[in-house]
């Protein structure tokens, strides 16, 4: 278990990372949540991380009061991911450690974290999945 203590992000993030664009629409933003089985993708524009966009970022659009009318689910899935993701995320670098991923993970309620280089280039993201293979894995040592 110490052993996790020492773990960086660098040894279990995901590198092959698929990413979206603000401009693409919900509707096919969805058919990829299904498809991918993710639970995000990074926003890129211009090679650039500009957010995140995760499934609950689609479910909070029909999140309605009884007063306020429920717009056609085609209307709401043809609204473009810029208008819904969360432009300011939280990030890592690969040489973080997992025991501050998984702090951060805790306290903010995220599913996965960007992983950013030192020019602020993706180079991966990191899942509670790939941190409980982690903990897995150095608790066999």
């Amino acid at each position: 278990m110490y052993k996790f203590f020492e773990e960086t992000v660098d040894s279990y993030m995901t590198r092959n990372v698929t990413t979206v664009r603000r401009d693409h629409d919900l509707l096919a933003l969805s058919e990829m949540f299904e498809r991918d089985d993710f639970n995000s993708y990074p926003v890129e524009d211009d090679g650039q991380v500009v957010g995140i966009v995760t499934k609950f970022d689609i479910l909070k659009c029909f999140a309605f009061s009884p007063s306020q009318m429920l717009p056609h689910y085609r209307d709401l899935m043809s609204r473009r991911i810029g208008d819904v993701m969360t432009p300011e995320f939280i990030y890592v670098s690969p040489d973080t450690r997992l025991t501050r991923v998984l702090q951060i993970m805790v306290e903010h309620r995220i599913r996965s974290i960007i992983v950013l280089d030192g020019a602020e280039k993706l180079v991966g993201i990191i899942a509670r999945e790939d941190v409980i293979k982690a903990l897995k894995a150095t608790a066999r040592e």
